[in-house]
């Protein structure tokens, strides 16, 4: 568990759901376009661990084929003995396959499209299977998702799992476009993918594993590829809550613009109409988003909603919208509604600031597009500029303790002063070093110690007062603070409400 983790309480043997929010209340009421931004952090405890994952996963594993797998000749060993380490690792009864891709994909095993249930025998087999892999031809990323999407679609297992490899680029996109088979595969399964080799392009990966709920990773060395299949096949065993839905209602006067996945990687999530009774105001108006596979473990979320102080009082808290939880088809125990709050003020002092969790996660962004201008400009051979974002990226990984990020950098460059952006680009830089550092600023920090924010941020724990009980409207029904002074929604006002 990462330093300062929030947990949520619950009995053994219990599914338990926790909903904070982290915020800085006070909004300008002169701002041309006033956004409220919050930090939804949510944590999974006592789905069990790996006792049960078994019978819940089935997996594909997707390896890269291609002519460029076969030098050097340890490049495809290395893809080979990570695959045979994952099925291993795979309990009796999963159902599993391994994909051959090129440009075009291919059955390894079973030999014939569909999946085998793992055990002994099976898992053996599936080994011999690997190892006797050649690699030729393109690459078509497309195809393979394709084919895996096919085989885990005639699984009933809750939770499809795809760990795709990679050494080149999506050169035979118009065969199977990518663009299309992502928006076919969306919410079918994850996909965590991996680089191998120099050729692969990192902004490809994450464009994948955004859109699939997983995370871009590589390795320096391709030995130790076997061994990071090992310990993401251990986190996957974990998985055994296979949805969570985030939904969002917004009051009169304010609209979601987004919720995004910040931590540990940052998602893509697409809106969907909130089912009736989920998301704690009669499933009016709310919008939903779907997150897979959860263990136990926090994610943290960014919401952004629109706001408009027009006919809405000054020096009060306002509900803006309403967060809830939810496990579809599941039973667990879940938090009450929260609610995000506004305060329009007049004030400087108060609008200016920005509520830290939602400042790391910022630094986060800025520091992954100063790495990709980065790369960006060594491709284009200027290495001052380079030199330039690599500087800014330093400095934003010091400004938030992000020790990792820094090491990360260092192997790029030499850090002179991260405070001032002073570094020094090493001589022996290549452009795969640039796509691996893309892929790990990819990963983010947890962010600052929670609980600290200053008077009118929630922190993470709640937003005070107008976090707690809610009634309903006389007018409209829907629920808004006991201790408004009138509805959010109809604006129905409570100044008769004994």
């Amino acid at each position: 568990m990462e330093t300062g983790e929030p947990r949520a309480g619950g009995t053994a043997g219990q599914v338990t759901v926790g909903l904070e929010i982290s915020q800085w209340k006070y909004l300008s009421s002169e701002a041309d376009d006033p956004q409220m931004h919050a930090i939804l952090s949510v944590r999974v405890d006592g789905t069990g661990g790996g006792g049960s994952a078994g019978p819940l996963l089935a997996q594909v594993l997707a390896v890269d084929c291609s002519s460029s797998m076969t030098w050097p000749p340890d490049k495809l060993h290395a893809a080979q003995q990570a695959a045979v380490a994952a099925i291993r690792m795979l309990p009796d009864g999963t159902p599993f396959a391994v994909v051959r891709g090129n440009d075009q994909a291919g059955m390894v095993y079973p030999d014939t499209p569909g999946m085998a249930r793992a055990d002994a025998r099976r898992r053996a087999e599936a080994e011999r299977a690997v190892l006797r892999l050649v690699a030729g031809g393109g690459t078509c990323i497309g195809a393979w998702l394709d084919l895996s999407r096919r085989l885990l679609a005639e699984q009933d297992a809750p939770i499809g799992h795809v760990l795709l490899l990679t050494d080149g680029k999506n050169q035979h996109d118009e065969q199977m476009p990518l663009a299309r088979v992502l928006e076919t595969c969306a919410g079918r399964f994850v996909c965590d993918a991996w680089g191998i080799g120099d050729g692969w392009d990192a902004h490809e990966l994450l464009r994948i594993t955004s859109r699939l709920h997983g995370s871009a990773s590589s390795v320096h060395d391709e030995a130790e590829l076997p061994a990071e299949y090992e310990k993401l096949m251990a986190r996957l065993l974990t998985k055994t809550v296979p949805e969570l839905a985030v939904s969002v209602t917004p009051m009169g006067g304010s609209a979601v613009r987004y919720l995004k996945q910040v931590f540990p990687t940052e998602v893509e999530l697409l809106a969907e109409p909130a089912e009736e009774g989920t998301d704690g105001t009669d499933g009016r108006d709310g919008i939903r988003f779907v997150t897979r596979a959860w263990g136990d473990e926090t994610r943290r979320y960014q919401l952004c909603l629109s706001a408009d102080p027009t006919g809405h009082p000054r020096g009060e808290d306002l509900q803006l919208a309403v967060v809830s939880v939810g496990v579809p088809g599941g039973e667990a125990l879940l938090p009450p509604p929260q609610a995000c709050v506004v305060h329009w003020t007049d004030n400087p002092a108060l609008s200016r600031h920005t509520d830290a969790q939602v400042e790391h996660f910022e630094h986060h962004q800025r520091l992954g597009e100063a790495v990709a201008a980065a790369a960006d400009a060594h491709r284009r051979g200027e290495r001052d500029l380079a030199e330039h974002q690599l500087g800014r990226a330093a400095q934003l990984a010091q400004a938030m303790g992000a020790d990792e990020q820094l090491a990360r950098l260092a192997r790029l460059v030499e850090i002179v002063d991260a405070r001032a952006a002073q570094v020094r680009l090493r001589p022996d830089v290549t452009a795969v070093d640039f796509q691996r550092l893309i892929t790990g600023t990819s990963h983010t920090t947890y962010g600052p110690v929670s609980g600290t924010g200053a008077s009118g941020s929630s922190g993470v724990g709640g937003t005070g007062e107008a976090a707690g009980v809610t009634v309903p409207c006389p007018a409209c029904h829907r629920k808004v603070p006991a201790k408004s002074r009138f509805c959010t929604f109809c604006r129905h006002s409570f100044a008769e409400r004994p």
